[in-house]
């Protein structure tokens, strides 16, 4: 019987992303461009969040946006009319993440060369964890209605995250999620992270966010 040949397909496109995020990172290092990519679970306050922020840098920095979504662009255009920034719409043709040839294609449609692109990834919590996006830093935003024991259920998106920020802590009271477990859980995947809780509605604790992206940016910028 002849052997049949098996190809290692899923390996091979993984290593090919790896390669092209790489390169991507050299040349915005070049340019002195900070990319954040940011994911969470649909619903979690993603939007919301990233205007909060912005409006909090803007006057700091130059800062864009890219949207990606299966599919609309109401984020996009929510983003543009609540803070200004350049907001552009990546449409995935029914993929549920973003590889480093996809965020390519979305830089190189940004006009002014901004300090700071934030990649407002596809809402899912498992496959944009798998694809490296280019991105200078990743990160995620974990609400309080998901529950305190997320980290344990998706291991992948927390262990590469540098920063995970926890919102709409103004629930606390009426759901069943313990913060210190929460931090605990966080630590258990990935021991460097940072956790920033806040409530991306009243404003509470972006401040700290804000700061964080700051600092990030400009030592990506001297380093």
């Amino acid at each position: 019987m002849d052997e049949v040949r098996i190809i290692e397909i899923k390996k091979s496109v993984f290593e090919d992303n790896d390669r092209a995020a790489d390169a991507m990172r050299g040349e915005l290092k070049k340019k002195g461009v900070f990319l954040l990519n940011l994911m969470s679970s649909p619903g979690s306050g993603k939007t919301t969040t990233l205007i909060q922020t912005i409006n909090r840098l803007k006057h700091k920095i130059r800062i864009a946006v890219m949207e990606a979504d299966i599919d609309s662009d109401v984020d996009a255009v929510k983003i543009k009319d609540a803070t200004g920034v350049e907001s552009i719409q990546l449409h995935t043709g029914g993929m549920c993440h973003l590889d480093a040839e996809m965020t390519g294609q979305g830089l190189a449609a940004i006009g002014d060369q901004p300090d700071l692109v934030i990649l407002e990834n596809v809402g899912n919590l498992v496959c944009p964890a798998e694809f490296d996006t280019g991105a200078v830093k990743n990160a995620m935003i974990l609400s309080v209605p998901e529950g305190h024991d997320k980290p344990l259920k998706y291991p992948l998106m927390f262990s590469i995250c540098d920063v995970v920020v926890i919102n709409k802590i103004d629930v606390l009271p009426y759901f069943d999620f313990d913060l210190d477990k929460c931090r605990q859980y966080i630590h258990m995947r990935n021991p460097k992270a940072t956790i920033i809780p806040i409530c991306a509605k009243t404003g509470e604790g972006v401040d700290a966010f804000a700061d964080w992206l700051l600092s990030e940016v400009n030592q990506w910028k001297e380093a």
